[in-house]
């Protein structure tokens, strides 16, 4: 229990303990059509083990729930089936704790439930910030890692996906500050791309969306289900319900 905890506390940090900041700027809207296609759940779930599971684990996950998308035991043994030796295991990695720490200041948290943790009442949902984090990874030669990134500023993790969505820089104009005109601050003024990735810009949105669906799922891989279960009742309710007040109309009807 104290492991989940701690798990779960440091997940709300997405790359380390300290509340990751959201740089003051809007999140974009993450596609939620994304979570009824099982060919973008797929496609996520590929991403993720291929790029993320390197270093994130998702202790709480099973490689045998992704029959759940569509994918036979044979599908996940030949193309996903990297970090462990069975369908039944859970994902884990195999990244010493010790080395991550000193590679990237910390261990890299748990992804089981990144999506529900990262959700904000007044930005949105925990969904919507992967998708607009995962998309303002920009160049920084001043951090460690060489990478920065708009919706987490000083974040301590590299841009895993830059291959294919290539790397770019960002531009900020200097300008008063509102409040003080004798301080500058300065406001964000675009992306400036340095190579290209071997995606299009429309192309990565799209795999990205793909893998937010994915984490987005995985955090609670039984949403679907109870959906329709969900429907199921209120149908059965609304029906039972109508006969209900037939009944009493019926049982009433010579009473005056």
């Amino acid at each position: 229990m104290k492991k989940l905890i701690a798990i779960l506390l440091t997940a709300l940090g997405f790359v380390g303990g300290a509340h990751a900041s959201s740089g003051g700027m809007e999140w974009d809207k993450f596609p939620k059509d994304k979570l009824a296609d099982m060919a973008s759940l797929q496609h996520g779930a590929k991403l993720f083990v291929n790029y993320c599971l390197n270093c994130h684990a998702a202790a709480f996950m099973r490689y045998n729930r992704l029959r759940d998308i569509g994918l036979t035991e044979a599908d996940i043994k030949n193309n996903l089936l990297f970090a462990a030796d069975k369908v039944g295991d859970t994902m884990k990695v195999s990244l010493d704790p010790k080395e991550a720490k000193a590679f990237f200041g910390a261990n890299p948290p748990d992804l089981s439930v990144i999506a529900r943790s990262r959700a904000d009442g007044a930005k949105g949902s925990g969904a919507d910030y992967l998708y607009t984090y995962m998309r303002n990874f920009y160049r920084d030669d001043t951090k460690a890692t060489g990478w920065n990134n708009l919706a987490f500023p000083s974040v301590a993790m590299p841009h895993v996906l830059w291959e294919l969505q290539g790397q770019r820089t960002a531009k900020f104009d200097e300008v008063a500050d509102p409040h003080d005109h004798d301080k500058k601050t300065h406001v964000f003024a675009g992306y400036q791309q340095l190579t290209p990735g071997t995606l299009t810009e429309r192309q990565y949105d799209e795999a990205v969306a793909d893998l937010v669906a994915y984490l987005q799922w995985m955090g609670e891989p039984a949403q679907g289900r109870r959906f329709q279960l969900g429907v199921i009742v209120l149908i059965f309710l609304s029906i039972l319900t109508l006969f209900a007040w037939r009944l009493n109309a019926s049982f009433w009807k010579d009473v005056k």
